[in-house]
């Protein structure tokens, strides 16, 4: 009996990224204009985007699920790749797939 490979996952893309890497607390290490009213302080002093009560990073828009500071979002942002193995094993948690 032979087995059929599996199928490959959905390509992760901006229509269905569900923004699961948003709720990932991000420490600001570069400056790249992120708005100072979306900067918090940590509990060891450091510099990290905000989140609102249920960890959703305030930056987020809920409405889209996209960033609205986009063209100043945080380094670390701009290198957590989408549809990287990082971006998937976070979509698999917040779905509940692991």
């Amino acid at each position: 009996m032979t087995t059929e490979p599996p199928l490959p996952a959905e390509p992760v893309t901006c229509d269905n990224c569900e923004a699961c890497c948003c709720r990932l607390e991000v420490l600001l290490i570069t400056d790249t204009g992120v708005p100072g009213h979306l900067i918090d302080t940590d509990a060891w002093g450091a510099s990290v985007m905000a989140r609102l009560d249920d960890g959703w990073c305030v930056a987020l828009d809920r409405k889209s699920m996209r960033c609205t500071i986009y063209e100043n979002r945080p380094y670390v942002c701009r290198a957590f790749e989408m549809g990287s193995h990082e971006c998937k094993s976070e979509r698999e948690e917040h779905l509940g797939l692991s």
